[in-house]
């Protein structure tokens, strides 16, 4: 299993538009992938979106955002399990 987190900040005018595009468009072009197997989607007060997906093998990257809602590009980074 491997977990990817990816992280966005919005612009200040553009968080619920970009909201919007993660959970109505660029999460379910995911969902459906057949390795794919959970994601969530959080959002914090400094205008940050946060998408944790898991996946059975190589993960997917989410599609690029619109730059006119972005304050910088995402950040992606990979974790797998620890056993302990």
């Amino acid at each position: 299993m491997i977990a990817r987190m990816w992280e966005v900040r919005a612009s200040r005018s553009g968080f619920d538009e970009l909201l919007s595009w993660v959970c109505d468009t660029a999460v379910p072009g995911l969902e459906v992938l057949p390795q794919h197997v959970s994601s969530d989607v959080y959002s914090s007060t400094d205008h940050r979106i946060v998408v944790i997906t898991k996946w059975r093998n190589t993960p997917e990257s989410l599609p690029a955002p619109p730059d006119k809602l972005v304050a910088r590009a995402p950040h992606v980074w990979d974790f797998t399990p620890v056993d302990r």
